[in-house]
């Protein structure tokens, strides 16, 4: 993690604190209406009318949470959703008056303990019959609510998303491509000018080339990518970008040449591996829970 984004953590405080606070407050405004949420729809020209999309941040990992919901008849998901922002996330749905279906992982993550079960235990605080279902890849090996294959549809009012199997960071990631929306959420298989590293969890540099290449750069060159991860302050970038820029995917590079890259990281040991990974292969549910 870069030095500023190190410091901008230390500088929140403590966060758990301040998304408590921030769910409470939200307990206590009465839901919006349908034609309150009609607004909150695409921001993007392209996007289609009626939906709801944020991106939220994780400073201490650097991971991003997505929220995405259908206005119309308030039901929405989030993907990679961590522990410590889970009442941020919960408290943002109630503001906006959407109830969360699914909490989706892209992979069965290292540097952080999933949120989905924290999410589901909060929703269920106040409503006990609470929809809320946690998904992941079948091929990751871990426990859910939900497991999804390849080419499988994950939706949400009008609108779903198609599970693209990416995996190679390690053996079970997969990328959600929302062609509604023109964008595609790929995890840590594909990262604004990188990917995620392929040396622990099953990891395969040749396989992870092979997904980028065949399932990611295959799309439109103007999808956006949208990553689980950045820690030198990028939000999106495109298809076309990373195929043309990413220095070690894209600009021509071989698989050859990009083993050698990823062989040459000599990156340390995750330091949330050995408390987060017991967790995620659950989707962070406790034995209480």
């Amino acid at each position: 993690m870069s030095a500023p984004f190190s410091q901008a953590a230390e500088d929140e405080g403590a966060p758990g604190e301040h998304h408590q606070r921030a769910l409470t407050e939200s307990l206590r405004r009465a839901p919006i209406s349908r034609a309150e949420r009609a607004p909150l729809g695409a921001a993007r020209g392209c996007w289609p009318e009626g939906l709801v999309f944020r991106q939220l941040w994780e400073p201490v990992s650097c991971t991003f949470t997505y929220l995405l919901a259908d206005a119309d008849c308030g039901e929405g998901l989030l993907v990679d959703p961590v522990r410590e922002t889970a009442a941020r996330d919960v408290a943002l749905a109630r503001d906006l008056g959407l109830t969360l279906r699914w909490g989706v992982n892209t992979h069965c993550h290292a540097d952080h303990v999933t949120g989905t079960a924290e999410v589901r235990r909060l929703l269920r605080e106040s409503d006990a019959a609470a929809p809320f279902q946690s998904v992941i890849s079948r091929a990751s090996g871990a426990k859910a609510d939900r497991l999804v294959d390849d080419n499988e549809k994950i939706t949400f009012g009008r609108f779903s998303l198609s599970v693209l199997s990416t995996p190679g960071h390690t053996d079970g990631c997969v990328s959600l491509f929302f062609d509604d929306a023109n964008l595609v959420m790929t995890g840590d298989a594909l990262l604004v000018r990188g990917c995620g590293r392929t040396d622990f969890q099953a990891g395969d540099s040749r396989l992870l080339y092979r997904s980028v290449h065949d399932r990611l750069f295959s799309l439109p060159p103007h999808t956006i990518v949208y990553p689980a991860h950045d820690y030198k302050g990028h939000t999106s970038s495109t298809v076309g970008e990373e195929l043309r820029l990413n220095p070690r995917l894209g600009d021509g590079k071989t698989v050859d040449d990009f083993c050698a890259i990823m062989d040459g990281l000599k990156l340390p040991y995750p330091k949330q591996i050995d408390a987060s990974l017991p967790l995620n292969m659950v989707c962070g549910v406790q034995e209480s829970d």
